[in-house]
């Protein structure tokens, strides 16, 4: 009888693309939610959690087809129900489509406009590669159901106060304002109108601006007539344009340079000038928020509103682009009202990624530090967050144009840009653990746990929360595997209590984190003045455990 083949065991990994997330890091990711939602909810939006599945009919953007039904996304098939074929599900692969259909179902119980934020995990089937995976979070605001700009303007505003409420500086990021009714004025007057007829062309064209950065403006000239070849020698086709439907496009790519060159001619007259005037060349816009308007902000307090003079001039002739460009002025009037000028959020018209999705104001934060890459190069880390007005998403569902604007903020982008900036705790501060000394004695450790569990960190401060505790549950014999533990679990105190501390009603409360300084970097007679570890009343044991975590967390913050 031949014997049953062996099944092999299954591989200790997850699937490719996907990774697990361990206690800290959970932590550092919740401590910043909370911090954002605590800034959403300031500003009136509601908290909306919807299903992580969804019909793939309703999300809309990738439908079942013959060869690959769940191409973008994780999707199945329910089985049939007699002679209806099952629907067809995916989990979602963002927080807006799912908004979409909420919106559409409940719109007749919700307040309009609805106001809301959500945060969680969503999933894209696409190839993974070094930083990207299958699944991330996301946390998402929107406005639904009103056309005015001025929702755009609080949306700018509220994510400028949320980077700033998670730890990003002032002067370490700037939110850049487009229209994509701007680029279709401009477009228009390049003779390139958002028809069928013009899709292929207007799609060349839009992937040449956004190479901007990398290519510089001839590269990007050089893609909007016959092509260019890189240093490879591989050759990419251009938008073929002629001489003067070239002209009105480059104008708008260079608006940010004769913006530069406007603002230096009303400022020749200004005391202090002619050190900008001698350095003009480098007002991009890469500097120009941290080092320029530092040093003239009355000059470059105006960059926003001359902006819209080039981008008016840049749209002469479109009636769509002087409504998109009049849109930008009514953003950047509403913000320099609540106080946020253009070292915040500016007008840019080089901002382009996700023109083709977006009906209007489109917005997008980047920050603008500097990291090293692989290789050791210093570059810039780039954008965190980005949205904009999509009046046409909920139309799916109802058959009517529904305003919307919103925002996406990558979150564990912006995690990788708070740990780039030494502003996470990487080893978070673990429980209090109590350790063994007695098996018999287990009630006495529990109560233990149970007085700093119920207690404050800080009897003045009621926001740092209670003690975190445990008592140690593993084998007891080794207590030097005890202490192994404590310090695997980052524990801040060691409390240890034998039978002849309990005679005497003391314990002995040792300091971790102390004891491992002591040990990197003091002498012996320093040792002896400083001892890690002391004995208290057992009555004071909650008290002198907040005073021990109290001092820690001062000497760490100092």
């Amino acid at each position: 009888m031949a014997k049953d083949k062996k099944q092999p065991r299954p591989k200790a990994a997850p699937p490719k693309g996907f990774r697990d997330y361990f206690g800290p890091e959970v932590a550092a990711r919740d401590a910043m939610l909370a911090k954002i939602a605590e800034v959403y909810h300031r500003y009136g939006f509601d908290a909306l959690e919807s299903s992580a599945v969804e019909t793939v009919e309703a999300l809309g953007k990738f439908l079942p087809d013959v060869d690959r039904p769940n191409e973008g996304v994780f999707a199945w098939q329910e089985d049939a129900e007699k002679d209806k074929s099952g629907d067809w599900l995916a989990l979602r692969y963002d927080l807006t489509a799912p908004l979409a259909r909420v919106y559409a179902q409940h719109r007749n119980d919700l307040p309009t406009p609805y106001r809301r934020y959500a945060m969680g995990p969503v999933w894209r089937n696409e190839k993974p590669g070094p930083g990207r995976f299958r699944q991330f979070y996301q946390c998402d605001a929107d406005t639904v159901g009103t056309p005015t700009v001025a929702a755009d303007a609080e949306i700018c505003a509220m994510l400028a106060d949320t980077l700033e409420a998670v730890g990003i500086e002032r002067g370490d990021y700037i939110i850049r304002v487009n229209n994509r009714k701007v680029l279709n004025g401009v477009m228009e007057v390049a003779g390139l109108p958002d028809t069928e007829e013009f899709a292929e062309k207007r799609g060349i064209v839009l992937r040449a601006i956004d190479k901007l950065d990398r290519l510089g403006v001839e590269g990007v000239r050089a893609l909007l007539g016959e092509g260019r070849e890189d240093e490879s020698g591989d050759f990419t086709e251009g938008a073929m344009l002629t001489e003067s439907q070239a002209i009105p496009i480059m104008n708008f790519v260079c608006a940010n340079n004769e913006t530069d060159r406007r603002l230096i001619d009303q400022a020749k007259n200004m005391d202090g000038i002619q050190n900008l005037i001698a350095g003009a060349a480098k007002l991009v816009r890469d500097n120009f928020q941290k080092k320029q308007f530092a040093e003239y902000p009355e000059v470059f307090a105006r960059r926003n509103r001359v902006t819209t003079e080039v981008l008016l001039d840049a749209t002469t002739g479109s009636d769509i682009g002087r409504e998109g460009v009049n849109e930008l002025k009514q953003i950047a009037d509403l913000l320099a009202a609540q106080g946020y000028g253009p070292d915040r959020i500016v007008i840019d018209p080089s901002v382009v990624r996700g023109l083709g999705y977006y009906t209007g104001p489109v917005y997008e934060a980047e920050l603008t530090f500097d990291i090293k890459d692989e290789k050791g190069r210093p570059r810039q880390f780039g954008s965190v967050a980005g949205g904009g007005r999509y009046d046409d998403l909920v139309k799916r569902f109802t058959g009517q144009s529904v305003p919307a604007t919103g925002v996406s903020i990558g979150v564990d982008r912006l995690l990788a840009a708070l740990d780039a900036k030494g502003r996470l705790d990487e080893k978070a501060t673990g429980p209090v653990v109590i350790t063994v000394m007695d098996r018999d004695r287990m009630a006495d450790y529990q109560a233990m746990a149970m007085e700093l569990r119920n207690a404050l960190i800080d009897p003045n401060d009621p926001s740092k929360g209670k003690i975190r505790a445990e008592v140690y549950l593993g084998n007891p014999k080794n207590f030097g595997n005890q202490l192994k533990y404590a310090d695997k679990r980052a524990s801040p105190i060691a409390i240890i209590q034998g039978q002849d501390e309990a005679d005497r009603d003391v314990v002995q409360l040792k300091d971790l984190i102390l004891g491992a300084k002591i040990a990197e970097t003091a002498t012996h007679e320093e040792w002896k003045d400083q001892p890690a570890q002391r004995e208290v009343p057992r009555a004071n044991l909650v008290a002198e455990v907040s005073a021990m975590l109290a001092a820690n967390e001062d000497g760490q913050n100092a």
